[in-house]
C-alpha cells in the first residue's frame, strides 16, 4: 500500500432531497470532491439491509445491498419510478441533517413495490440471470418473503417446517410467494446495477472504495437461517452461545452483542467456504475490505445464550491463520485492513503479523496523560491505517469538548497547537504520521461537534442518523485538504 489518504463517510450520510444518502448525484459529486482534494480512498460502513435499530452492523444479510441506497432519480431515468412518485418523496421529507429510518421503512418499500409491479415483465430475463449468477440471492429473497408472510418476526419464531428448512415446505413457499420473492431479487438487481456504476466512476477517478464487514452476522438474518450448521445453534435454531465483550473499565458487566458465534470446527471441514463466498462478494464490490473485530479470529468471547450480562462468558480459540491462509490462496488479490482494536493479546499480535494485514491506529485513544500509549504516532509502523477517530468515536471537536483537562493539555503539547486548534491538530497529526494510509471522518474535516457523531457503542437510539448538509464541500475546503495532503506526501503520484 502506497502512502495515501482518504475520507470516511457512509452512503446514508450523503446529502439528498429524499431523506437519506444514495448512490446518485451526491455520491458522484463526493467522488469528484475526493479527487480534487487528492484523496485516494473513500471508506464506508457495511452496506447490508438494516433492520431493527438501523445499525449497519446488524443486517438481514451480509451479502445483500441496502435498498435505501437506491437513488430515486436514477430509477426515474430507468423508467422504474414516475416523476410524480419521486417528487412526492421530496415533498414529504425535510430534515437535511438526519435520517428518519422509520419514515423510510414506511414509505420507501411501498414506492419500490410500485416500480416492481410496473416493470417486472420487462426485467424478468435479467432477474432470472442475476439470481442464477448470485447464489446467495435466492435464500435472501425467500427469507424476506417469508418474514413478511410471518408478520415480520424473527425466523426463529416461524413455523417449524420453515424454521428447519423442510424441503417440501420451502418448495411450496417458493410457489406461493413467487411474486414477493421476485420483488426482493429486483431490489438487489437494481442495487448491484447502481453500485457497480458508482464504483467504476470512483476507480476511473483514481478513488478506491474501502468496504467494511462485521465479523459476526445478525441472529435474525438470511445468513443464519440458510446456513444453520455454520453457527453454534440448538435444534430450535436458537444460539447456544452469543458474541460479546468481557467486563472492563468501560462496562463493568461487559457487553452482550447477541450475534450467534461460528462453529469453526464445521467451517474448517468445509474449507471455510461460507467465509470465502462472503469475502468474494465483498471483493466484487470494494477495492479494500476492513474486517471488523479482527481479534475474534485469534480467540473470541462467547456467552451462554440467555445470560443477562457478559460476566459469565469464556474465551474460545478462533480459526487463526487456517482461515486467512485459505483467503490468501483463494482470493490472492484481496486487500484487507484488520480492525485490531480492543483487548489484544500476544496471539492477536501474532495473527496480525502472520496475515500481513495492516492494523488500525486511533489518535483519540492516544492521549491518556497518565501513561504512554501505542496509539501515539511516534510508535506507529508504516503498515498501518491511522484515524483521528472512527464511526464509533466522538468527532475530534467533540473529544476536545469532553476530554479532561490533562489529556487535552497532553494533546496540545504533542501536536504543538493551542486548544482552539486541537481538532485540526488531530487531522494534521494523522496525515503527518508514518502510517501508509490516513483516513479522516468527514465530520472532522468539517469541524463538527458531538451532535454529528455517527455511533455511540452500547447505546440505542439516535445512532447512524447523521447527514452532511448540502453545500459544505466548498472550494476552500478542497484547497485546505489538498494542501495538507500534498505537504504530508500523500498526494496521488
Amino acid at each position: 500500500m502506497k502512502r495515501a489518504s482518504g475520507i470516511l463517510l457512509h452512503i446514508t450520510s450523503l446529502p439528498s432531497p429524499y431523506g437519506v444518502g444514495t448512490m446518485g448525484e451526491a455520491a458522484y459529486r463526493f467522488i469528484d470532491f475526493l479527487r480534487k482534494a487528492g484523496q485516494q480512498y473513500w471508506q464506508i460502513l457495511p452496506t447490508g439491509p438494516t433492520g431493527y435499530g438501523d445499525s449497519p452492523y446488524q443486517s438481514y444479510s451480509t451479502f445483500a445491498g441496502n435498498p435505501y441506497f437506491l437513488d430515486l432519480d436514477l430509477l426515474k431515468e430507468a423508467g422504474v419510478l414516475t416523476a410524480a412518485e419521486v417528487q412526492e418523496q421530496e415533498h414529504r421529507y425535510h430534515h437535511p441533517e438526519q435520517v428518519d429510518f422509520g419514515w423510510l421503512y414506511e414509505t420507501r418499500f411501498a414506492l419500490f413495490r410500485n416500480g416492481y409491479d410496473r416493470c417486472k415483465r420487462d426485467y424478468r430475463e435479467r432477474l432470472t440471470a442475476f439470481a442464477a449468477d448470485q447464489g446467495w440471492v435466492k435464500d435472501y429473497a425467500l427469507y424476506m418473503a417469508l418474514k413478511k408472510k410471518c408478520g415480520g418476526g424473527s425466523w426463529q419464531d416461524w413455523p417449524i417446517e420453515m424454521r428447519t428448512r423442510k424441503k417440501s415446505a420451502l418448495q411450496a413457499a417458493e410457489q406461493e410467494l413467487a411474486d414477493e420473492i421476485g420483488y426482493w431479487v429486483f431490489l438487489q438487481y437494481l442495487f448491484e446495477e447502481q453500485w457497480q456504476a458508482l464504483r467504476r466512476y470512483a476507480n476511473e477517478s483514481g478513488v478506491r472504495l474501502i468496504g467494511d464487514i462485521p465479523i459476526y452476522v445478525a441472529a435474525d438474518s438470511a445468513d443464519v437461517w440458510a446456513n444453520q450448521k455454520v453457527f453454534q445453534l440448538d435444534r430450535e435454531g436458537r444460539p447456544k452461545k452469543i458474541a460479546g465483550c468481557p467486563p472492563d473499565g468501560f462496562s463493568p458487566t461487559g457487553q452482550l452483542w447477541g450475534n450467534p458465534v461460528y462453529d469453526w470446527a464445521y467451517l474448517e471441514k468445509q474449507d471455510y467456504r461460507w467465509w470465502l463466498d462472503r469475502l468474494a462478494v465483498c471483493g466484487s464490490r470494494y477495492d479494500v475490505v476492513r474486517i471488523d473485530h479482527f481479534r475474534g479470529f485469534a480467540s473470541y468471547y462467547a456467552v451462554p445464550y440467555g445470560e443477562e450480562t457478559a460476566e459469565n462468558g469464556e474465551w474460545l480459540e478462533g480459526p487463526g491463520m487456517k482461515l486467512f491462509s485459505k483467503v490468501k490462496e483463494t482470493l490472492p488479490q484481496m486487500d484487507i485492513i484488520a480492525e485490531d482494536l480492543g483487548f489484544l493479546t500476544p496471539e492477536v499480535y501474532q495473527l496480525l503479523e502472520d496475515s500481513g494485514y495492516p492494523g488500525m491506529k486511533i489518535l483519540e485513544f492516544a492521549f491518556d496523560s497518565s501513561e504512554q500509549s501505542d496509539y501515539l504516532p511516534h510508535n506507529y509502523p508504516r503498515k498501518a491505517v491511522v484515524y483521528p477517530g472512527t464511526h464509533d468515536n466522538d468527532t475530534a471537536a467533540g473529544w476536545c469538548e469532553t476530554a479532561n483537562y490533562h489529556d487535552k493539555q497532553f494533546a496540545c503539547e504533542y501536536f504543538g497547537c493551542a486548544p482552539k486548534d486541537l481538532p485540526w491538530g488531530f487531522v494534521r497529526a494523522a496525515l503527518l504520521s508514518v502510517a501508509d494510509l490516513a483516513i479522516v471522518q468527514m465530520q472532522d474535516y468539517l469541524g463538527l461537534p458531538s451532535s454529528a457523531r455517527m455511533n455511540t457503542p452500547a447505546t440505542f437510539g439516535n445512532n447512524w442518523v447523521w447527514r452532511m448538509r448540502e453545500g459544505v464541500l466548498t472550494s476552500e475546503l478542497i484547497d485546505k485538504i489538498a494542501r495538507l495532503t500534498w505537504l504530508t506526501g500523500r498526494w496521488p503520484s
